[in-house]
């Protein structure tokens, strides 16, 4: 969309084609249906985000960076807010806003939308003599073909299909000779083994450690935020693990500790539960963590403690006591691989970086062909990361293509 208003600015024939009744469906359900755009962070930052070739982003992202993406949603008359973590949003929260200042610069030029229309594939000339293959146009369903001497192929990856994103852009490259690298969900949820999770969906944990350990290596330890599942854990912590445990863990199967109490320790931890315990000394043991846990947990870590409930806690040993705080410090699951398509924010793999020029997105078998977002073997964590590779990558085709036609 915003490579379409670029290029609609110029005295050229642009057409956009859309598969959905209506543009930017997957736009409209990111950041829980707030958008988060980008992230106003340095291109440093950016890059380290990015988990999967940030080499390739290097030139495209200094060409049209964060902040050269806010400026460019500021011009076109959105209003932005900067919240916690540099995450970058429309100040009325509404990703709609997000939608309608791209529909609108896409109104303000000569472009031609064509909503639900369905590609079948993209036309390649035969090599002529002394030259490769270029782009020639893309055959619709219905068997019209729409001549073009540029094709940009931002088609998303396999993640909400119900958005749209079918895998359709893998396809196309394959069917012009190109590689596409293994894809997964990523940014997902991530399932666990324990059963007793069930009886924790819906609950959400702010301001806990979460860490995980790959054959007794700690590989990631982060404070944040999370929720359970009905067979699982989610929210922003687990994204991010997810996307490690997709990119850069050999085990699909992990330990992962919940530190439901990072701030204290554990000798402080001991003096807070004797304070409660003393205050209600004749008090069940089941009913003396309310104050400490949220009450929709309480009765899992009872079950784990494996101290009766009924039990006063005034007869509580210094040994159960100190078996509850390693409970409490280290709460304890096993993954058992993440969510599939149908829950990933975005796809891990894609268009084969090799065969693309990470300055202009032009692939380098077929000429007039590029590529775009997350049809790449590129991604990043969450935070607007995703985001800013597909405006990154967008702004470096269509930059390209308008420097071709300028000769």
């Amino acid at each position: 969309m915003m490579a379409a208003a670029a290029a609609g600015n110029r005295d050229l024939k642009v057409t956009l084609i859309e598969k959905n009744e209506k543009l930017g469906k997957k736009l409209y359900i990111t950041g829980k249906g707030r958008c988060n755009l980008t992230n106003e962070c340095d291109n440093e930052t950016f890059l380290k985000n990015v988990v999967r070739n940030p080499k390739f982003m290097y030139s495209c992202v200094s060409a049209f960076d964060p902040h050269a993406c806010m400026e460019w949603f500021a011009d076109n008359g959105l209003k932005l807010k900067t919240e916690r973590g540099n995450r970058v949003f429309p100040a009325s929260d509404r990703s709609s806003d997000v939608i309608k200042t791209l529909e609108r610069a896409i109104t303000l030029t000569k472009a031609e939308v064509k909503l639900g229309t369905l590609v079948k594939n993209i036309v390649v000339k035969e090599p002529e003599e002394g030259s490769g293959p270029a782009v020639s146009g893309v055959r619709l369903m219905n068997g019209d073909i729409l001549t073009a001497d540029y094709v940009c192929v931002a088609t998303g990856g396999s993640s909400y299909p119900s958005t749209g994103s079918t895998g359709d852009g893998y396809r196309f490259a394959r069917e012009t000779g190109h590689n596409v690298t293994d894809t997964y969900p990523s940014l997902a949820a991530v399932k666990v083994s324990e059963g007793f999770v069930k009886r924790l969906e819906g609950l959400s944990l702010k301001n806990i450690v979460l860490s995980a350990y790959d054959d007794h290596k700690r590989v990631y330890k982060e404070l944040g935020e999370m929720l359970f599942t009905a067979d699982g854990i989610s929210g922003p912590l687990v994204l991010t693990l997810s996307a490690l445990m997709t990119s850069q863990l050999s085990s699909g199967s992990l330990k992962i500790y919940i530190d439901l109490k990072p701030g204290l320790d554990e000798e402080m931890l001991d003096a807070r539960l004797l304070r409660d315990f003393d205050e209600g000394r004749n008090r069940y043991f089941a009913n003396a963590l309310d104050k400490l846990l949220p009450s929709s947990i309480i009765p899992v870590i009872i079950e784990l403690s494996g101290i009766d409930g009924k039990r006063k806690v005034n007869s509580i040993t210094k040994e159960e006591r100190r078996k509850l705080i390693t409970l409490l410090k280290s709460f304890e699951l096993t993954s058992k691989g993440i969510a599939g398509y149908n829950e990933a924010v975005i796809t891990r793999g894609g268009v084969d970086i090799r065969q693309v020029n990470p300055k202009t997105m032009e692939s380098k078998l077929v000429k007039g062909l590029f590529f775009a977002g997350e049809v790449l073997d590129v991604d990043a964590l969450t935070g607007g990361f995703n985001l800013q590779i597909a405006w990154s990558t967008a702004q470096a085709a269509i930059q390209a293509i308008l420097k071709d036609v300028d000769g």
